[in-house]
């Protein structure tokens, strides 16, 4: 996407990870402004995997990398700037990764910059991005898996990836190759508008909270507060995976608030007492009224 002058849509940002099933935790989360205005957001999430050295390491490297190459701020051409750091995340994870024959060290990486409206995904692997508008839940990214392939062609039903026994096996990862396909990462690019709510997770969220849950569960105000509740909520569910969560919460529009305060201030003012003095109150200022009209009358 390259930028031009828009509308900005306020936005704050929270994140939170839990070990969840896990003795350690292997994801890693970003959410960090990047240029000087500050309206720009780089989010990530990734979930490391085995290998040589551990999939912590997998992981912290990708979100390190991707971080380095959104120091100069948002380029004119986020998405081809996010292909690179991809590009990049992966060389660098397995330049390190160690030996190949003893399993080689990768992780999964869903990124997002946001900048005004705008919002560009990167994504290589399962772990996801959600965008909720109102009631509506829409999956943005779609799984590199065994499991989402098979439901592509018809072989599985969708709904049931969570009962197959291959639902872990990734068909791409970052770092598991020397070089990343020439067709990731797959790129998505929206618009945001008022009151939308974004969410990056790792597979071990979206396996014990159901999709449909997540209207309700992202309908406060404080993203550090939902991001936190998020996680603990899956670790209550029995989470097997470690569970990570980053949420975007975008403001209500000038006009929107301006309506909710004028609502608030209109309730405050509201006549207190008994329904007797109310219905005192309301016949006086009938009869005032038909005075004054009597009266312009005469």
């Amino acid at each position: 996407m390259v930028l031009t002058e828009q509308r900005t849509v306020a936005v704050e940002v929270g994140s939170a990870s839990r070990t969840g099933g896990r003795a350690r935790n292997e994801d890693a989360v970003l959410a960090s402004r990047i240029g000087s205005g500050g309206n720009a957001w780089l989010l990530a999430v990734a979930d490391g995997m085995g290998g040589h050295e551990g999939g912590d390491v997998a992981s912290r490297l990708a979100i390190e990398t991707l971080q380095q190459h959104f120091t100069g701020g948002v380029p004119e051409d986020v998405a081809t700037e996010l292909k690179r750091a991809f590009r990049a995340a992966n060389d660098r994870i397995w330049s390190e990764g160690g030996p190949v024959d003893v399993g080689h060290m990768g992780t999964t990486l869903v990124a997002a910059v946001v900048h005004g409206s705008y919002l560009t995904i990167g994504s290589v692997g399962d772990s996801r991005a959600y965008l909720v508008r109102g009631t509506q839940v829409l999956q943005i990214t779609q799984d590199h898996s065994l499991v989402a392939e098979q439901v592509e062609k018809g072989e599985i039903s969708a709904g049931t990836e969570r009962q197959s026994p291959q639902r872990n096996v990734l068909t791409a990862a970052v770092g598991t190759t020397e070089r990343l396909d020439r067709k990731l990462p797959s790129i998505y690019e929206l618009t945001l508008i008022p009151e939308d709510r974004l969410l990056l997770c790792s597979d071990g969220f979206y396996d014990v909270i159901e999709q449909r849950e997540y209207a309700g569960q992202l309908a406060g105000e404080n993203p550090d507060t939902l991001s936190l509740a998020l996680t603990s909520l899956a670790e209550q569910r029995g989470a097997t995976d470690n569970v990570s969560a980053v949420v975007l919460v975008a403001r209500p529009s000038q006009a929107t608030a301006q309506r909710l305060e004028l609502e608030s201030n209109i309730a405050d003012q509201k006549p207190q007492g008994s329904p007797i003095l109310i219905a005192v109150i309301i016949l006086v200022v009938i009869v005032a009224i038909a005075a004054l009209g009597f009266f312009f009358l005469l």
